[in-house]
């Protein structure tokens, strides 16, 4: 039997042969704190509204950032908090483009360990800085995704933007993110 394909069918079966020779994402984000579908430490719960943790950020490094890359954002959201539009633990923009690591605490804005030129974000709680894991007591397991983002550019915005207008944006000029999933509850 013989195949015959037209030049759009071609073109097509080329594409999708390209693709799966496609080099793999090597951007990638490590912690030495927090782990892929494993519950965090309590260093990484919040202080307050009943939580009495560490209220500490954790460790997290990079790399393999697309070329392109002038800044890093890092995030961290519970898309499981119980208010219809999640919750902002940690919002950093602008993070050099050379800096390729946070040490943990460096969400605390009085430690002053962050990065020359970077910006938190006011998180949900009301602060800028890094505000911990304080899920509801006993709404079971929630979901926490610590993300670096790849920017084409530093972004123009203040420490008080909402965290949804400061997400809007991070993921406008994103070009390429990673993320570690870690978990927490309370009973």
């Amino acid at each position: 039997m013989l195949l015959r394909f037209t030049k759009p069918a071609l073109c097509m079966l080329s594409f999708y042969s390209a693709l799966s020779f496609a080099e793999p994402n090597l951007f990638t984000l490590q912690s030495s704190d927090i782990f892929a579908g494993e519950t965090m430490n309590p260093a990484q719960e919040f202080e307050g509204f009943g939580c009495t943790g560490g209220n500490i950020s954790p460790q997290l490094s990079w790399s393999g950032a697309p070329e392109g890359t002038v800044a890093f954002a890092v995030t961290a959201y519970d898309p499981d908090a119980p208010t219809g539009s999640g919750w902002w633990h940690w919002q950093m923009i602008n993070i050099p483009a050379d800096v390729t690591n946070l040490v943990a605490g460096s969400g605390d804005k009085n430690a002053h360990l962050l990065p020359s030129g970077s910006l938190q974000i006011e998180n949900d709680y009301g602060f800028s800085g890094f505000g911990g894991a304080c899920p509801p007591q006993g709404h079971g397991v929630h979901r926490y995704q610590f993300t670096v983002h790849a920017l084409s550019q530093k972004l123009e915005l203040t420490e008080n933007v909402s965290g949804a207008l400061a997400g809007y944006m991070i993921n406008a000029y994103s070009i390429g993110n990673s993320t570690i999933e870690a978990l927490y509850h309370r009973d």
